[in-house]
């Protein structure tokens, strides 16, 4: 696909002909974008439901496994270590071969090594596998998994016009708190009653479904004269040369370490500091995810009315870093106290839930900004540019945790988050 095109309803009734090659002669209905939106959605949703679902049963898998902290944090950090390592090389594929091939090769691929990790990678009766064959076993399906950010967000961002695609990646977006809540919702029940073999098995067959939808309905969109003049209109340098879109994808990775140590820890720290059972935990966590994909979806038809997604991508790095500021206060308060702290205690899971939120309605609105100001030929590239640092995190923050829960208990953990966010802020690019 050489140009981001404008394929609405608006153009000429009837079917729309796909010239690109590979899929010539294909002819779409005008509403055939809102399947290849739903097929992202699938796609990313699949994808999230292993990379936050796993994360979520944490507690199981320490239990299951026989990990230490330290060893459970190692464990979840190279799923994202996977990902951050092959998602600019995923990137820089799709934009050489196209979404279709790399996004079928890449969930076909994580449907096949979960099964294969249900078969052979599971606690048994026999045996428990060592640590270092997950830990290698989570590293490899973050490897595969790579390859569905840059090419699903490619594909969406084709079919869509600009006043509309803020509100379609935003959507899209929402396929990240979508499955990752299921994960959260039935991951942990399902481990602590059928084991991990059951665990590694949905989430297989959910990669091998949303794999069926892109192969059914994913295809190049239709190539208009519009379209290349869209295409030509926007200047600048490659991504990787340019400038403004390194520090949107750096600001994008800063913002996303907090997220990612609500989405690794939080249930061992409503379970081990607050108290909280298996169901609680999951409802908490399911509510973050809701909220995420609430907000995601507003704030991209907010910005799409407005024109202002760098106004509102400065606004969530602060609101983040005060919902955190505010966790640690009532962390430290609530370590302090010796009774009588009920109440505190009842307000922690409502200010993670909020914390959680603010740091997680951003996302399709910044990928929206740095896929504009990386132009239509490069958006492979630059999605999977700022990926590569999201999942930095997800290796860094689950490590770092356990030795900032040895020096400063999760007082230190949740200010390491405020300081992230807070650090974002600036780096994030002012309105032109």
């Amino acid at each position: 696909m050489s140009a981001i095109v404008n394929c609405t309803d608006r153009q000429s009734p009837g079917l729309l002909k796909d010239t690109a090659a590979g899929s010539a002669g294909k002819a779409f209905k005008p509403g055939h974008r809102w399947k290849v939106l739903g097929m992202g959605v699938a796609a990313n949703a699949s994808f999230s439901a292993t990379f936050a679902g796993i994360p979520a049963t944490a507690v199981v898998l320490r239990q299951g496994y026989h990990l230490a902290n330290a060893e459970l944090g190692l464990a979840l950090g190279l799923l994202g270590l996977g990902v951050a390592l092959s998602e600019l090389p995923w990137g820089l594929l799709t934009d050489r071969w196209g979404d279709r091939r790399v996004l079928l090769t890449g969930l076909g691929a994580t449907a096949a090594w979960l099964f294969v990790m249900a078969m052979l990678v599971v606690p048994t009766k026999a045996g428990i596998p060592d640590v270092t064959l997950l830990c290698a076993s989570l590293l490899i399906t973050g490897l595969l998994g790579g390859s569905v950010n840059g090419s699903s967000g490619r594909a969406i961002m084709g079919w869509f016009r600009e006043n509309e695609r803020g509100f379609a990646m935003s959507i899209r977006q929402t396929a990240v708190p979508l499955g990752g809540g299921l994960g959260a919702l039935i991951l942990p029940s399902l481990a602590l009653a059928f084991g991990f073999a059951a665990v590694f098995g949905v989430l297989a067959g959910a990669s091998a479904l949303s794999a069926l939808f892109a192969w059914r309905w994913l295809h190049e969109p239709p190539t208009t004269d519009e379209g290349h003049r869209a295409a030509a209109a926007v200047p600048g340098p490659a991504p990787l040369r340019n400038r403004d879109v390194w520090r949107i994808a750096t600001a994008i990775g800063l913002l996303c370490f907090p997220q990612v140590a609500v989405l690794t820890f939080a249930s061992v720290f409503l379970h081990d500091f607050v108290g909280l059972g298996t169901a609680a935990i999951s409802a908490s966590l399911a509510a973050v995810q809701i909220g995420a994909m609430v907000m995601r979806i507003w704030s991209g038809r907010f910005t799409d009315r407005h024109g202002n997604r760098r106004q509102f991508l400065r606004l969530c790095s602060a609101l983040s870093a005060l919902a955190f500021a505010v966790l640690w206060l009532l962390v430290l308060v609530s370590s302090a106290m010796s009774g009588g702290q009920f109440l505190l205690m009842a307000a922690l899971p409502a200010v993670l839930i909020v914390a959680g939120v603010s740091v997680s309605a951003w996302h399709g609105v910044a990928y929206t900004e740095l896929a504009t100001l990386a132009g239509a030929g490069h958006v492979g590239t630059a999605l999977s540019l700022a990926n590569s640092f999201v999942f930095v995190g997800f290796f860094l923050v689950p490590v770092a945790i356990p030795g900032l829960l040895h020096l400063w208990s999760w007082s230190g953990v949740w200010l390491s988050a405020a300081i992230c966010a807070l650090i974002a802020w600036p780096i994030f690019l002012r309105p032109a």
